[in-house]
């Protein structure tokens, strides 16, 4: 037999193998596939951190029925058979500057739980003031609490004029164009604002014919 020819047998190309099917990309279940946007919703589709939706606005936190302030805070030692404590004494002035207002004394061993305990007592202790729609007292007072003497009278265009820890009370009760002045030398911040409370407690009542504001 004639040999065959090596070159034709060089150059004799083999039909390309058939391709074969790929293979389906396989879903474990709970995963979901990456572009599956229609499924999740979507960045845009209101279900993600878009402006279509997601987290959403964020909310708008209440507003607190009452304000408050702290006025003073020492430290105190208490001595104990098992050695000496260390606490805190917090004073806090809380209010609707409404006309409601209060003062209270707070102890513990921390200044978080001091304060809280001092503003549940000033809540609790809480005063109505009588004032004029305008939200001034109707006349002048005087009163004493302890060794501290004050008086509170209105004024009418001055704003709060008052020092140390009554003018806190003064703009937490809502009060408006007033001035107190201490007649005594005391520098105790509770003290001082204990009378504060004091003389606004001693207020006339307002009759209902003056409560109605002038046109």
């Amino acid at each position: 037999m004639p040999p065959k020819d090596i070159k034709n047998q060089n150059n004799e190309t083999k039909a390309p193998a058939a391709a074969a099917p790929a293979a389906p990309n396989k879903v474990t279940p709970g995963r979901r596939m990456r572009g599956d946007t229609a499924r999740r919703g979507g960045r845009g589709a209101g279900h993600g951190r878009g402006p279509g939706g997601g987290r959403g606005e964020p909310r708008e936190r209440a507003k607190p029925e009452f304000d408050s302030k702290i006025i003073d805070i020492r430290r105190v030692t208490r001595v104990t058979a098992g050695g000496r404590r260390m606490n805190f004494s917090v004073s806090v002035v809380a209010g609707d500057r409404k006309g409601r207002v209060g003062v209270g004394l707070g102890k513990g061993s921390d200044t978080a739980g001091a304060v809280e305990k001092a503003t549940r007592d000033a809540k609790k202790n809480m005063i109505k003031v009588p004032l004029s729609p305008q939200m001034v007292i109707p006349h002048a007072v005087e009163a004493k609490y302890g060794s501290v003497l004050i008086k509170v009278f209105p004024a009418r265009g001055s704003g709060i004029v008052a020092g140390s820890s009554a003018r806190v009370v003064m703009e937490l009760a809502g009060i408006k164009d007033v001035c107190a002045k201490f007649l005594s030398g005391s520098k105790n911040r509770l003290n001082n604002a204990r009378a504060a409370i004091e003389a606004l407690k001693h207020l006339s009542p307002i009759p209902k014919s003056q409560m109605k504001p002038k046109a």
